[in-house]
């Protein structure tokens, strides 16, 4: 696997929440690129069984502490039910904040400005995405009715925040793979 950009680590000094509940932050085991290429290959199955079934291709999966194992995993519903805030929302349900915040979500596309706040909220640690924003808008094409693409970063939201949650993407290599695949479903709906 190529090499992955990851330039949302967490800083060197405490954030503010880790100040004042230093309990909520445990620390993370750091994910390796055959963990991530892994999280990112469950990711394109949950998008390909929603590409069969004529819904959106986006798919999230929440990997636990240890990286690896599958916790959740969830497709887009619609274009207010994303994969990765509708995962988020059901992650929060089940787990603690301490146990979250040690867990992964995994997406095979960059998550959109109310997926990255849900995540935040969701007190989910880390965030790793195969293809960005701007491949999404390319592949989409203007003006698709389907999908009129914002512009915006996960980094523009997640960082700099109270909570360090470390942010892993575009991972090169498999932003190719999403593409084109996603393109299976998004060439049918171009102008």
């Amino acid at each position: 696997m190529a090499s992955t950009k990851n330039t949302g680590e967490a800083s060197l000094t405490a954030s503010a929440a880790q100040a004042i509940a230093p309990e909520l932050f445990p620390a993370r085991i750091p994910i390796t690129p055959s963990q991530i290429e892994a999280g990112i290959n469950v990711c394109l199955g949950i998008q390909r069984r929603a590409v069969t079934f004529g819904k959106r291709p986006f798919a999230a999966c929440l990997l636990g502490p240890d990286n690896e194992t599958v916790l959740l995993m969830h497709q887009s519903v619609d274009q207010v039910n994303h994969a990765e805030s509708s995962l988020a929302r059901l992650a929060y349900c089940h787990y603690s904040k301490e146990y979250l915040w040690r867990c992964t979500l995994v997406s095979t596309w960059e998550p959109c400005a109310m997926c990255s706040a849900t995540i935040y909220w969701a007190h989910i640690g880390r965030v790793i995405y195969a293809a960005t924003n701007e491949q999404l808008a390319t592949l989409t094409g203007p003006g698709n009715k389907e999908n009129f693409t914002m512009k915006w970063h996960t980094r523009d939201i997640l960082l700099d925040q109270q909570k360090d949650v470390e942010i892993i993407g575009p991972v090169d290599g498999m932003d190719k793979v999403v593409v084109e695949e996603s393109d299976v479903y998004w060439s049918k709906t171009r102008q």
